[in-house]
């Protein structure tokens, strides 16, 4: 879904000789692999209709990727702009509530960060970037149940797939306009500090 670029709703199967030998007689022939394996027609790899414009959207990404340079290059893009963007939450940090979620960078995903704000922050800065400017974040989710109140305080910004510098550099900047235009204490320099992590790498 997000890393491939890709629709939600696709998903692999690798099956064992152990797995094989199980299947046969399964009350369900959804655990059967016997058809998805060894099938004497198209339709049976994927149990019936093929999910085409998944396929064909999983061979664009694929695409992109080998045009890329590869995996390896991927991943490097994914860390230069995943730092990019802990460089800035960690400066408007140190003049408000901002809070990495994950304190140790070795132990934070290259793919996604969840952040805490405080109070209704989450809530209202995610509201303001979505109208203002058509920006989605994501919410907190795992962090509070939503009839708490602390559930408004969380974010997550996204950083995985088909995205680049000058795409991350404008959802920073909207973020920033955010804050200042809700009054939410934070530091300053974090856009100079996200754009210097782009330069360097």
């Amino acid at each position: 879904q997000k890393g491939l670029m890709t629709p939600p709703g696709l998903g692999f199967v690798f099956v064992n000789e152990k797995a094989r030998a199980a299947s046969p007689g399964q009350a369900s022939w959804y655990w059967d692999w016997g058809p998805r394996t060894r099938p004497t027609a198209f339709y049976e790899y994927f149990g019936g209709t093929a999910p085409t414009h998944h396929l064909l959207g999983l061979r664009a990404a694929l695409d992109m990727i080998a045009e890329e340079g590869g995996m390896e290059v991927v991943w490097a893009r994914h860390d230069k702009l995943a730092r990019a963007a802990w460089a800035a939450f960690e400066a408007w940090g140190q003049g408000g509530p901002m809070e990495l979620n994950i304190a140790d960078p070795a132990q934070r995903s290259r793919a996604v960060t969840a952040l805490r704000i405080g109070g209704d922050n989450g809530t209202r800065l995610r509201r303001w970037v979505e109208h203002k400017a058509g920006v989605t974040l994501g919410i907190g989710i795992g962090m509070a149940e939503p009839d708490d109140p602390a559930w408004h305080g969380f974010f997550r910004l996204g950083h995985m797939g088909h995205i680049n510098a000058h795409m991350l550099l404008g959802a920073l900047g909207t973020i920033e306009a955010a804050l200042v235009a809700l009054e939410i204490p934070h530091g300053d320099g974090a856009l100079a500090a996200a754009a210097r992590v782009v330069a360097e790498a």
